[in-house]
């Protein structure tokens, strides 16, 4: 398996895991709680994020982090308040539109989920309901030479 599909797994698995079963690691994270590797999550995207390069849907943004790894590779997520499961098209239409390719992971009613890649970024996105609100999660990893 190529490192950066590895690392986004793992990082789709970190932070995807606890929305779908409804539970949080967001308290590991806050003040008193077992911060892994020092990554603190806050309500925006962080600073080191690559939005020139890869495109993020319009809305509030909740929840935000980076993780740095052990050979220069890197991981954000981001997640955005969206309308609804429609939203998936427009994030399609924004990273096709800024030369990644597209693969399909999966979409029901419940909402839809996709990979992209352009080196050297790979994005993950899961638009789901949880709770009455839309939210599109994007996990992004950067894989380096390093």
């Amino acid at each position: 398996m190529r490192k950066p599909t590895a690392l986004v797994l793992a990082a789709a698995l970190l932070v995807g895991a606890p929305a779908v079963t409804g539970c949080s690691l967001i308290g590991n994270f806050l003040p008193g709680g077992n911060p892994v590797g020092g990554v603190i999550p806050g309500a925006g995207v962080p600073g080191d994020f690559p939005k020139d390069d890869v495109p993020l849907i319009d809305g509030e943004v909740v929840l935000g982090l980076a993780v740095p790894g052990d050979s220069g590779e890197k991981a954000w997520n981001v997640t955005i308040k969206v309308s609804g499961a429609d939203a998936f098209d427009t994030i399609k239409d924004e990273l096709t539109g800024a030369g990644f390719e597209y693969q399909e992971l999966g979409s029901s009613g419940d909402g839809a989920s996709g990979g992209f890649t352009k080196d050297p970024y790979t994005v993950i996105v899961v638009v789901t309901q949880a709770d009455g609100d839309w939210t599109a999660n994007y996990t992004v990893t950067n894989a380096t030479d390093g």
